[in-house]
């Protein structure tokens, strides 16, 4: 048994096949997924599992360089807000404005896996976009100088940057 790890198969799964901007869409419990969608539903009960869980998880197991979201979170779900803030804090990862529709007509047709959760919130719904470890691909001894994307990323891990939705 995994210990300290996704024990859920198909989550683990499907999180191995993610490369560069490949779209993860974490999403409410009454998102319309796509019937072809990959998904992989977690709600359980109304709350359970909670989509703050969820990414919590998934910000210790994914490189994410980008979550885009309804700025309905920042401007009428205050503790939602502080809540991504907090899990991502640190982690490189910023934050972008896309609203609902978007969410729901072109970002999840081309999301690689949508995870459902339980949580019944208004506009808890995250298009988590993959990336790399900035410090991997870029080391010293490469020689090799790292993209400007690159560079910001890392900055704003080694100085645990708070994201802020622009």
């Amino acid at each position: 048994m995994r210990t300290n790890r996704i024990l859920h198969p198909q989550l683990a799964a499907a999180l191995a096949t993610l490369g560069h901007t490949d779209i993860v869409l974490v999403t409410d419990a009454g998102f319309p997924i796509p019937p072809q969608a990959n998904r992989i539903d977690l709600g359980l009960w109304p709350g359970t599992v909670d989509v703050r869980d969820i990414l919590r998880v998934l910000r210790h197991e994914i490189f994410i360089e980008d979550i885009r979201f309804a700025p309905e979170v920042r401007d009428c779900h205050p503790q939602l807000y502080r809540d991504l803030q907090d899990i991502w804090t640190g982690s490189g990862t910023a934050f972008s404005a896309a609203s609902h529709e978007e969410l729901c007509e072109v970002v999840a047709p081309r999301a690689k896996v949508i995870i459902r959760s339980g949580s019944f919130e208004p506009w808890a719904n995250f298009a988590l976009v993959a990336s790399t470890d900035p410090f991997a691909w870029f080391t010293e001894a490469s020689g090799i100088i790292p993209l400007p994307a690159y560079s910001v990323r890392r900055r704003r891990i080694t100085d645990s940057a708070v994201p802020e939705l622009k």
